[in-house]
């Protein structure tokens, strides 16, 4: 058999049209509130595609409460309602892939407010975990290696300290993916790296200090590269 090699975008549209028929089930009472979703394999056989694309399907609704999944139980149809559920289906589908830009839009808004609260929030246990992310990556630049993974780690850390569990887990989708694509989009120049340990540690003093507004001011200097990018200031 051939193996077929997908796009990015054509195993999205393939997860669509799962989506599309799994709505479809659920609008024609074969699937209603409570019941539990047949396996992987069966809805791969009924709808002729592979177990990858119905998982990814699947775990697409269960991100926005349409299936519920339970531990040793299964995947189940969560209880919102059928004109609830077509108009989420219906976002849904037109969602298209963030852009660069709008990532880094989001992780500026986002993180202004995660690291006042993080101020205000933040526990011993926090200042360590981001102080060790901070040494990390003092010495990753000092030492003329790539750092991406130590700056994610310390964003990560104040985001944790933050205290609330929804903008951690929007911090763990969205900043990855800027962090990697940072040399892509030229956002960066050659002396950012070494900059970054001191707003780092200035962010970091501020954040030990409890002060808030000092905090998102720091933050708000750690990030002017990004304005500049997002806004051409």
């Amino acid at each position: 058999m051939k193996l077929e090699i997908l796009t990015k975008t054509e195993n999205q549209e393939i997860q669509n049209e799962i989506i599309v028929q799994l709505r479809d089930l659920m609008n024609n009472k074969n699937l209603e509130p409570g019941d539990k979703l047949p396996s992987e394999r069966m809805l791969s056989d009924k709808f002729g595609v592979s177990r990858n694309n119905v998982r990814e399907a699947i775990q697409k609704l269960e991100f926005y409460g349409i299936l519920i999944s339970k531990p040793q139980s299964g995947t189940f149809v969560a209880d919102i309602g059928q004109v609830a559920m077509n108009g989420m289906v219906n976002d849904i589908l037109r969602l298209d892939e963030p852009d660069f830009k709008s990532l880094v839009e989001t992780r500026i808004l986002l993180e202004l407010k995660t690291v006042r609260l993080a101020a205000r929030r933040r526990t011993d246990d926090d200042l360590r975990l981001m102080k060790t992310a901070l040494d990390a990556y003092r010495e990753k630049v000092n030492n003329g290696e790539d750092a991406v993974q130590e700056d994610l780690l310390f964003h990560l850390a104040i985001a944790r300290a933050s205290g609330n569990s929804t903008m951690n887990t929007f911090m763990l989708i969205i900043t990855p993916e800027i962090l990697v694509n940072f040399e892509k989009y030229h956002v960066c120049d050659k002396d950012m790296a070494f900059r970054g340990i001191e707003e780092h540690q200035d962010i970091f003093n501020a954040i030990e200090k409890q002060d808030p507004q000092l905090a998102k001011e720091k933050m708000k200097v750690h990030f002017k590269n990004l304005y500049q990018f997002c806004y051409n200031v």
